[in-house]
Formats: structure tokens, C-alpha cells, sequence
């Protein structure tokens, strides 16, 4: 089973992820935890490039590279652990990549379904958890972990890459997993990503009990 996160940049997502594992651990269930773009050496290379890069980027650029990231993590880790019927959970899969340079970016929509396709080597989620923020909260939120005021100097922003790209830009991306909640109802699950840390945690790890057996059979024979 196939399990991802979504949300812009502050939502929450390592955080919830980190919990759910615990959680799945506790409950003597191993789950295959990685992040997008990274999780093998070459995408991690690929990462650096693409979020801390002074470098102009063009969006196909961009697009590629996430895309090219996310094959080699695909072929390396995930799709042997879905063969061998390993859980795994994502932070970030091809629906960032539909948001942020579809959406967010502007490029075709269908180009980025034909890429999304081959990169994740026809591979779908069956649960997707998308913790929805508000792009100025999520600033709010940046600038409080890093203790820093909200205005800076160009050479000084603490943000990288694709955190720079502007309020009006994560709006659009907001927007994007907003239809892409809509269109695609029977796996995606939305949350407020407002709420206490414990209050979401609890919420997902509900929702996961009731769609993944072994866990709802593990938690029926403790009680």
C-alpha cells in the first residue's frame, strides 16, 4: 500500500509522518518512510540542485528534474517495497508536481500527466492525506521556526528555492490540490492543517485504521 502526504511548503507533513511511523511501530507495523524529491543519492543530488540553487531555472527545467528525482526513487525503493507488499509512505508524490509546476507554474496540464505517468512508473497512491494551509499562514510559520522577521533583503532570505516563488504563486498551488481533492475523492483526505499537532495525528491515524486491515486487526486484538 501506497500512502502520501501533500500540502504546501509548512504544512506540517514531516511532522505527521514522523508521528504516523511511531504510531505504525508501536503497533508492530514497518513502514517504508521517504521523502520527495530525495530518498536515494542521486535524487538527494537532485534536490540540492533544485532547492538550493542561485542558478535561473526554466519550469520545464524544473519539472524534469523533479521528475527524474522521483523515477530513480521509484525504481530503486518504492516499487520493490510495493512488490514485496511493504508499506510505504511518501512525503510528496506526483501530486506536488501537478500543483506546484502544473497549477503553480502554469505548464500544460497534460504534459505534466504524460511525465507524472512515466516517472512514477505508472504507480498510484491508494491514500493521499492533504494538510490544507492558507500560503500566509504558512509564511507565519516559516518566519516563527527560523525566529525571523517577516521582512528581508533579497541576499538574506532564509527560505530556499521554491519557497521564495511568492505568496501569489502558492495561492495557485493551494488551488491546484483544492481540485485535486475534488477530482479525486476516493483516495484523497483532507485536513486542516490548523489544528493541534495531536488532534491530526489522531484523525489520520483513524482514518489509516479504517483502510488498512492489518492495523484495524492489530488495534481489535490489544483492546
Amino acid at each position: 500500500m501506497l500512502i502520501t502526504f501533500e500540502g504546501i511548503d509548512a504544512s506540517g507533513k514531516s511532522t505527521q509522518i514522523r508521528l504516523l511511523r511511531q504510531y505504525l511501530h508501536a503497533h508492530s507495523i514497518e513502514a517504508l518512510t521517504l521523502r520527495e524529491p530525495g530518498g536515494v543519492p542521486l535524487s538527494e543530488q537532485i534536490r540540492e540542485m533544485l532547492l538550493k540553487s542561485k542558478s535561473e531555472m526554466g519550469s520545464i527545467t524544473e519539472l524534469l528534474l523533479f521528475s527524474a528525482s522521483r523515477a530513480e526513487l521509484v525504481r530503486t525503493l518504492v516499487q520493490p517495497a510495493i512488490e514485496r507488499h511493504q508499506l510505504v509512505i511518501l512525503d510528496r508524490f506526483y501530486d506536488s508536481t501537478t500543483a506546484y509546476q502544473g497549477y503553480g507554474r502554469g505548464i500544460d496540464l497534460n504534459i505534466i500527466h504524460t511525465i507524472n505517468h512515466i516517472a512514477s512508473l505508472g504507480i498510484e497512491p491508494q491514500l493521499t492525506f492533504y494538510l490544507d494551509l492558507l500560503p500566509e499562514d504558512a509564511l507565519m510559520r516559516k518566519f516563527s521556526e527560523k525566529s525571523l522577521p517577516l521582512s528581508f533583503g533579497k541576499d538574506e532570505t532564509p527560505l530556499d528555492r521554491m519557497e521564495s516563488s511568492g505568496l501569489e504563486f502558492y495561492r495557485r498551488v493551494r488551488e491546484g490540490y483544492k481540485i485535486l481533492v475534488q477530482e479525486n475523492r476516493h483516495r484523497f483526505v483532507e485536513l486542516d492543517a490548523l489544528q493541534p499537532i495531536n488532534e491530526l495525528h489522531k484523525q489520520i491515524t483513524e482514518i489509516l485504521c479504517q483502510r488498512l486491515p492489518l492495523l484495524r486487526e492489530r488495534l481489535s486484538h490489544q483492546r
